[in-house]
């Protein structure tokens, strides 16, 4: 018995603690899904109506704690966090994060206890910036499109 918690301690001493859902954390910038009001990606990063939309999240949970990818260039960084300083939110910058791509999480609206937000994508949430992005992509229609209608 006492041979299994020498283990244990010596195995957290070389690996550090054991992690729940280590994937789940690292793709959240190292909190839980359940504890998410809001994320936006990089890509909704450069969007001002996506910012306008972070903003008003950010009145409806003043609890909440802004998490910045630290990947994400320096430029967009200085603005999220004058932007959270500006709506006297907390703020954190993950340096431990990646972006593997434009669809990487950049920016997260999260709490310390549990929320279950059914939907946290900003662009979901606040679906008035896509309908305006489908009825342009249904304006440019193709050439066989345009001849044939």
């Amino acid at each position: 018995m006492a041979k299994d918690e020498l283990q244990q301690h010596l195995d957290k001493g070389r690996y550090g603690s054991p992690r729940i859902n280590p994937d789940e954390q690292r793709k959240y910038l190292g909190t839980f899904r359940e504890r998410c009001f809001v994320s936006m990606t990089v890509r909704e990063m450069d969007c001002k109506k996506d910012r306008e939309n972070l903003i008003e999240e950010i009145k409806k949970h003043p609890e909440g704690k802004l998490l910045i990818n630290g990947e994400v260039n320096e430029k967009l960084q200085k603005e999220f966090i004058a932007l959270a300083s500006k709506n006297a939110t907390d703020f954190t910058i993950v340096n431990d994060a990646t972006v593997e791509s434009e669809d990487s999480i950049g920016v997260l609206l999260v709490t310390d206890h549990a929320v279950n937000e059914e939907i946290i994508d900003i662009e979901e949430k606040y679906p008035s910036n896509a309908t305006e992005e489908t009825t342009e992509q249904k304006k440019k229609k193709s050439f066989f499109g345009r001849l044939f209608d």
